[in-house]
This record gives structure tokens, sequence and C-alpha cells, in this order.
């Protein structure tokens, strides 16, 4: 369900990263190599990226398929970022909230998407729900479970939360709720991206000029992807990545495992 990207490094268009590769996001809407659950991501898609100076993101958002978004590929060509995530959609549930239900989701500097699904919903997050001010869930951005899922990481976050552990919490919450629930959260504040595998495809590439991709699946045949263990907290910078076991979230924090150097 859904394919995501994340990107943070030098400078580049946004059609560097999400249309000119062979499998980038833009093909995986309609052909996902890698994708468990689902064939078609076709409910929807959006990007998100920082502009230089400005710390708040922009989004893009539609409700239809990226493919037949006639000016996005135009779009992709000129807009330049340091920092972006993108997702393309396949709803676990048909809705009508349309674009307001494509990730990224936004709040602050914050962007967020979910890969993957929550198990019974939406009765099996009903007390879990409880635990979130009414104001929040009256101003749930869209009724599916990623939008809830983000507002229980939202409030992680505004209650003095890093990333990571908001991450880590929400999906050990939300898993212990709805067994089998498939929980690959992607997050970025325009510096570093928060990531959990849990339930699906998720994959890394340090790039020998510099930049680091996040993404649910490669988004090329560069062999120096790495895939990331199920059930991992995964935090980004442009240089470095570092990995840690969802099943200990307490345990700090520890250097992906060496890759051998490029020749």
């Amino acid at each position: 369900m859904c394919r995501h990207v994340a990107y943070v490094g030098p400078r580049e268009p946004l059609g560097r990263l999400l249309v000119d590769p062979s499998h980038g996001l833009y093909r995986q809407s309609w052909a996902p190599r890698r994708q468990r659950y689902g064939t078609v991501n076709a409910d929807g898609f959006g990007v998100g990226w920082y502009a230089e100076g400005d710390p708040v993101p922009a989004r893009y958002r539609r409700a239809g398929p990226i493919w037949a978004d006639l000016s996005f590929a135009d779009l992709a060509r000129v807009v330049t970022t340091n920092a972006l995530l993108a997702a393309v959609r396949d709803a676990t549930l048909s809705g009508a909230d349309a674009e307001a239900a494509a990730a990224p989701f936004a709040a602050g500097t914050w962007l967020f998407s979910h890969n993957g699904a929550v198990k019974g919903w939406p009765g099996s997050l009903a007390p879990v729900s409880r635990s979130l001010p009414p104001e929040d869930l009256l101003s749930l951005e869209a009724r599916n479970d990623s939008a809830l899922v983000w507002a229980l990481v939202l409030a992680r976050l505004r209650g003095g939360d890093e990333e990571g552990q908001a991450l880590a919490d929400t999906v050990l919450e939300v898993a212990a709720a709805a067994p089998g629930s498939r929980l690959n959260l992607l997050m970025h504040n325009g510096d570093t991206i928060t990531a959990t595998a849990w339930g699906d495809t998720l994959w890394y590439l340090t790039r020998p000029g510099g930049g680091t991709v996040v993404a649910s699946e490669p988004y090329d045949d560069d062999p120096h992807w790495q895939e990331v263990p199920d059930r991992t907290l995964l935090a980004a910078s442009g240089t470095d990545v570092l990995l840690t076991p969802l099943k200990e979230p307490a345990d700090a924090l520890v250097p992906a495992s060496p890759k051998e150097p490029r020749t």
C-alpha cells in the first residue's frame, strides 16, 4: 500500500529524484518492483519540499494518479531542493477525502508519510484515539488510518519527543492495538530523515557525491542500495545513516553496517 521516498543532500531538481530514475517514484505508481501489497498506486500522490531559506515545506498534492497530472513532470523539471518527501498512494479504503488523504501530511517544519495499513481500521484504533485531545481528532486532515497515525506522532512531537522516539513509540502503540499492521513511517524536518521499517520494505542509498535517499524500494539498480531490516528505526542525514532495532527502542542508535567502497 503506497510507495514513498525522502531525500536530503545537495540541491537537485525534483524530477531528477522522482521522474528521471529508471524505477523512480513516478514509475512505481504503476509498476513497483518490490511492493508486497497492492499493485497500482493510483489513489493520489504528493510531494513536499523545502525551499532555500524557508524552513516550512511546500506541498503539491493531487487525488488522482501521478501519471495523469500533465503539469507535474514540467514542474519537477525546474523546481530544486535539498530536501524532499514524496509518496504515491494505494488507499487502504476508498474515501471521499481526495487530495487531503494523500501524503505527505505536514505540520510546521515536518513532513510525514505512512506506507502500510492499520489492521482492523478504524475500530482497532478507537481506544488509542482517546489519548488525543478532542481538537486534534476534530481537525484530522483526512478520515484514514495514515492521518490518525500522523496525529499520534504529532502529539508526541509537540510534547517534546525527538523524531525517532515519536515514531518508535507510535509504531509500538499502534502495533499493540492492531497486531498485524504495517507501519513504515517516513518523516522529514528539512535536515534529517527519520523512518521505520515495520511490515514492509525500506531501503536507503548514501550517494558518493553527497546526499541520502530513503525509499520503499530502490529507484535504480545501483548495487549500493541497502535494505533496512524489519522492525528497525532509521535516522539519516546527508552523509550518515543510523539504525536501531525497534524491539528495543530504548537502545542507543548504532551505525549502519559499513558498505564496501565504490570501484
